[in-house]
């Protein structure tokens, strides 16, 4: 499964990608309007900072302005993927734009009938937003797996991407249910390193080390002999 990072903060970004497991970047309007620059100028560093895909969102919801907002962005740079809300206008400009060889992520996806209208509109990625789904007192694991038996059954090369991540157990689940790609919140991804045996244990070692060292027998050097 790839990892991707969900953010628009670009010292995020470059530390995840620099940490060596970091196949991609996916942000979204709400994430850029915290780092209060220019969004164009934000996807476009972005661009040039991972080297692989990077989602880039119309703005607009009605199908003409959301094809030239996306024929746009996908000028900025050739890794871009076009993110499209999960409309009618959305899947049509979708298709369009897969017709042109531009790469599209169908996001706002809830439902398993939602996901296969997006593989038939020809669509890159497919996003279930799982964590908006357990809010509403429901399993998003669930639709992955739905979506997986799916995409299966036909043979879709649509990618399931599965987003709105919230913890380390979302990552291990949509892992087990058989996603594509997971998009990780920055301090999320960073927990996956971490476990309460694995820091106790480094604890313990540099102890046990630190300890044997002040035991290790010091040579003296004679005045006049080189110390060996």
């Amino acid at each position: 499964m790839r990892f991707f990072v969900d953010s628009g903060n670009l010292e995020e970004i470059r530390q995840a990608i620099d940490w060596g497991i970091c196949d991609g970047v996916t942000t979204n309007p709400s994430l850029l309007a915290r780092e209060e620059k220019d969004y164009r100028f934000s996807i476009r560093e972005i661009s040039r900072i991972c080297p692989g895909p990077v989602s880039a969102a119309v703005l607009s919801f009605d199908e003409a302005p959301m094809y030239r907002e996306g024929k746009d962005l996908a000028r900025i740079a050739d890794n871009i993927v076009i993110k499209v809300p999960m409309t009618i206008d959305g899947l049509k400009v979708c298709r369009r734009l897969t017709s042109e060889n531009v790469r599209v992520d169908v996001t706002l996806c809830f439902s398993a009938a939602q996901a296969l209208l997006a593989a038939k509109s020809g669509a890159t990625f497919i996003s279930p937003f799982v964590g908006r789904i357990d809010d509403v007192g429901t399993v998003g694991m669930d639709l992955i797996r739905d979506i997986v038996t799916i995409f299966d059954n036909y043979d879709f090369p649509t990618q399931i991407l599965a987003s709105s991540i919230r913890n380390p157990n979302h990552v291990i689940e949509a892992a087990l249910s058989g996603a594509d790609v997971a998009t990780i919140p920055f301090r999320v991804l960073e927990s996956l390193f971490h476990h309460p045996l694995t820091d106790a244990g480094i604890r313990k070692f540099s102890s046990d080390w630190e300890s044997a060292a002040q035991k290790l027998p010091v040579k003296k050097v004679i005045r006049g002999e080189k110390a060996s």
